[in-house]
Parts: structure tokens; sequence; C-alpha cells
């Protein structure tokens, strides 16, 4: 856990990332509170915390007495959601610093093409 950021705002990612990565498919479980505090070694409350941030945001669903779940188009909504987020905080400055430099659209794509060779 990185001290920096709130624990449960971690939990919240650690499972978006594990369902964008295909760790966690669509209509599985998720574990549960108390594995997650165990694990983690965190408060229960704070690891619900974290699952009810997916919860409100739709990603998990609640299953009355049997636990939690991913639901259906939870990760192509997450990957939506963070290539926004990826466009916002990323491609945009990017553009906005390279116009500033000079540098055309398409110079800025022959860079990043080379990049990706050369990555």
């Amino acid at each position: 856990m990185d001290d920096s950021r709130p624990i449960f705002i971690q939990i919240a990612e650690k499972v978006e990332n594990d369902i964008i990565e295909g760790a966690l498919p669509e209509e599985e479980q998720i574990p549960s509170i108390n594995e997650f505090a165990a694990f983690y070694r965190i408060n229960p409350a704070t690891a619900l915390k974290g699952v009810n941030r997916l919860v409100d945001d739709g990603i998990v669903a609640k299953r009355r007495g049997i636990g939690m779940f991913v639901t259906k188009g939870a990760r192509n909504r997450l990957v939506k959601r963070r290539q926004e987020r990826f466009a916002a905080e990323y491609v945009q400055p990017l553009i906005i610093e390279a116009r500033k430099l000079g540098i055309s659209i398409d110079d800025l794509a022959g860079m990043l093409r080379a990049e990706r060779i050369e990555a």
C-alpha cells in the first residue's frame, strides 16, 4: 500500500486493475471484505469503503448472502473511463506543449511511433 493515498482508493483501484487485466472476469466473485482486510492488514471498514466505491460506480454488485461480483460490462466501462482520463491527463497536455514548441501533430505522432519501436 502507498502511504500517500487513501487505502480505500487503493483497494478500489486494485480491483479495477484486476478487472481490466482479466484477473477478475465479469460475473466473477471478488474477494470478501474480510479477505481484503486480512490480506492488507487493514480495518474491514476501510476495505468496505473501497468496495462500496465500486458498487456505487456499478462495477461490482452485491448479491445478498453470497458476496460481491463483477458486473457485466464492467471492464468496458473501466477501460473507457481510463481512456478518457488518459486523454485529459496526458494527451491534452502533451498536445498543448507540442504546440508551444512548434511541433505538429504529425511530427508528434512520428515521435510516438519511433518511441514505440525503441521501447
